[in-house]
């Protein structure tokens, strides 16, 4: 007689004091994962989320031209200005409410700067490995209206011909998401074997018996849905579903 045997959920806690980083004065940054210097085997990676920096520029300071090969790149700003330059010919700022997406594909080369001469500039940037390698580089950056992830998860980055956001050459759909205090709210994976990590931007959250607070991550592996609650605080969360494999 066969029966069906559901896979126990897997979680990863990554608590916001575990994260690596680095201060070089000008870039004070915050590691969820391995990258420069900062190595640690058991968090190399959440499937094919590769990175997912934390970063603070001082004003007028920033990398100056420098490679990528075969790495989806998406970078989300919540202050200042971000000012991007291209070999392909791409220049532009990007603003708290855009996000940008850039294909390193078959390689690229670009320079990201803090636009304010005054300003700081605070930023997420995330790596993502392609589902296909060598691809025709490129670039693409959207603004996303506020209100339409108002206790909702807003979707933003998603397979090419997924939705009305941006597209990556991967199986992957990233969201944002601001909830009141005490509400409960559901994720509804888009696609089945795709895992969750779910990063608290500010705020607190309760989830899969966790309490997640101010850049506080949870992944979650082998789950159709996730529930959420926020209790006497509200939340801003960002969210990467992704392929585990």
């Amino acid at each position: 007689m066969e029966t069906n045997v559901q896979t126990p959920v897997k979680k990863t806690l990554h608590q916001a004091d575990t994260r690596g980083g680095a201060d070089h004065g000008w870039l004070k940054t915050h590691f969820s994962f391995s990258f420069a210097d900062y190595h640690d085997r058991s968090r190399m990676n959440f499937g094919v989320l590769r990175v997912l920096n934390d970063d603070f520029i001082a004003a007028g300071r920033g990398f100056g031209l420098h490679p990528h090969q075969n790495m989806e790149i998406i970078t989300i700003p919540t202050s200042g200005v971000v000012k991007h330059r291209d070999n392909f010919g791409h220049e532009g700022t990007i603003s708290p409410g855009e996000v940008q997406v850039m294909s390193a594909g078959r390689g690229i080369q670009h320079s990201e700067f803090n636009g304010s001469p005054t300003e700081a500039l605070t930023l997420f940037q995330i790596w993502v490995f392609p589902n296909e390698a060598n691809v025709t580089p490129r670039y693409d950056q959207k603004r996303f209206d506020p209100a339409g992830r108002q206790n909702q998860f807003q979707l933003l980055v998603h397979p090419e011909s997924a939705g009305d956001g941006l597209w990556i050459h991967q199986g992957a759909f990233f969201s944002l998401g601001t909830f009141d205090a005490g509400q409960e709210f559901q994720y509804q994976f888009h696609r089945p074997g795709n895992g969750l990590y779910a990063l608290v931007m500010e705020g607190a959250v309760d989830v899969a018996g966790e309490t997640l607070n101010r850049r506080d991550a949870l992944g979650q592996e082998g789950a159709d849905d996730v529930i959420f609650k926020t209790t006497t605080r509200s939340a801003e969360l960002l969210l990467l579903e992704v392929p585990m494999q």
